[in-house]
């Protein structure tokens, strides 16, 4: 299983640098084929989504929204806040490599110069609801085995590292929530744990907490979902994966809603609390759907991109097949907003149309956030410092629905 970790992870780090850090951690719990045919609750439901060019008034808002990194220096987009109030990017000018971050369109604050322009690389950040925290992950080198650093920085002046690994396992993906930080990383033999810092005033005179540790085991990066922090974890036998959770108002395991609590062996799972999103490989994942509902067992049929939202009886597919789910991964939700990557290209569905559209010209990512989208590509085809890299920000819920096309059923 570790060696399974490990190759699974390599091969995710190899785009560092040109995306960003993705939400579901880079170290997968990876299980034993399960056959689908033995999922108790037969086959997931199918309504399937209608691809839809990117309209005019989407394509207006975005150019409107582009972030214009300081001159001489090439900007990539790290993480976007609620309604875009700000922004986490990466700045370089071939000399120098910082990290940053962007408020209400003002210019970059940085929040870390790198002490190495060249093997350093900003991960993942999150920004506590009132502006005053960032916590942000820096890796320390190129490979999956580099060392890698915590920091939380104060606004109002100090910052201080709150954790240091060299053992693999998920790469940090920061969450701020009510005067804390949550992380995972990993403690050896494939395991990792999750731990959680307060944001405590650096240079305040009083010593700082040690973390406080969480939970452990086979586990993926945390996730923000509403009041919960949520993750993917193998089952204790390796054979099967889950979904598991715990409250941030108690820090204590915490009941998943709806049949979120049955299913197995999904991947890249995501929520803002509302709605859930995650991809169905081959077959359907264990305890997806209702008996009768659907098409048939699909074992090795392609990647699905499946919704649940409170209130529906079951999760529903939502599109497959080539081009918008192959190899999709990267989920992001924003209310009536879903985003993912594809190896060519990133998608958003709008789930008040039931339309889909290719958002990037070619490559590049997007993220849905608390009524946020932000969108990065490049702009040419040139590679290296010299390509011109494209950043958006917009407020997501200001966008008009996707239309439906006329010929969707």
């Amino acid at each position: 299983m570790v060696s399974a970790l490990l190759g699974s992870s390599l091969l995710v780090l190899a785009g560092l640098g040109c995306s960003p850090a993705d939400r579901t951690g880079r170290t997968e719990p990876t299980a034993a084929p399960v056959p689908s045919a033995s999922a108790p609750s037969g086959p997931t439901p199918v309504r399937a989504a209608c691809e839809a060019p990117l309209p005019e008034s989407w394509r207006s808002a975005l150019a409107a929204g582009e972030f214009h990194a300081p001159s001489g220096q090439r900007a990539v987009l790290t993480e976007v806040g609620p309604r875009a109030r700000w922004t986490v990017v990466q700045l370089s000018d071939g000399r120098s490599r910082r990290a940053a971050v962007v408020e209400d369109a003002e210019a970059p604050r940085t929040l870390l110069t790198f002490t190495d322009p060249v093997e350093h690389q900003l991960l993942a950040a999150d920004v506590s609801a009132d502006g005053r925290w960032t916590a942000f992950a820096v890796l320390e080198g190129r490979t999956l085995d580099s060392p890698w650093s915590l920091y939380v920085q104060d606004a109002e002046g100090g910052m201080r590292r709150l954790a240091r690994s060299t053992l693999p396992g998920p790469l940090p993906q920061p969450v701020v929530r009510d005067g804390s930080v949550f992380w995972a990383q990993g403690t050896g033999r494939g395991r990792a744990t999750i731990f959680t810092s307060p944001v405590r005033p650096p240079g305040s005179g009083d010593a700082a907490p040690a973390p406080r540790a969480l939970h452990s085991g086979v586990i993926e990066a945390p996730f923000a979902a509403g009041g919960l922090l949520a993750w993917r974890e193998a089952s204790a036998d390796g054979r099967s994966t889950k979904l598991s959770a715990l409250s941030f108002a108690t820090l204590r395991p915490a009941g998943l809603p709806g049949p979120l609590a049955a299913l197995r062996n999904l991947r890249s799972p995501a929520s803002d609390g509302t709605t859930w999103a995650w991809v169905e490989e081959g077959g359907h994942a264990e305890g997806a759907g209702n008996a009768g509902e659907g098409e048939e067992g699909r074992e090795g049929g392609d990647p699905r991109l499946v919704v649940w939202r409170q209130g529906q009886p079951a999760p529903v597919a939502r599109l497959s097949g080539a081009p918008a789910a192959e190899g999709l991964d990267q989920l992001r939700i924003s209310g009536e907003l879903i985003t993912w990557r594809t190896p060519e290209a990133a998608y958003a569905l709008d789930l008040r149309s039931s339309a889909y559209t290719r958002i990037t010209p070619q490559y590049g990512y997007a993220q849905a956030r608390a009524g946020a989208l932000a969108v990065a590509y490049q702009g040419d085809r040139a590679k290296g410092p010299d390509a011109r890299s494209v950043i958006q920000v917009v407020r997501a819920d200001r966008l008009p629905r996707l239309p439906k096309p006329r010929d969707c059923g």
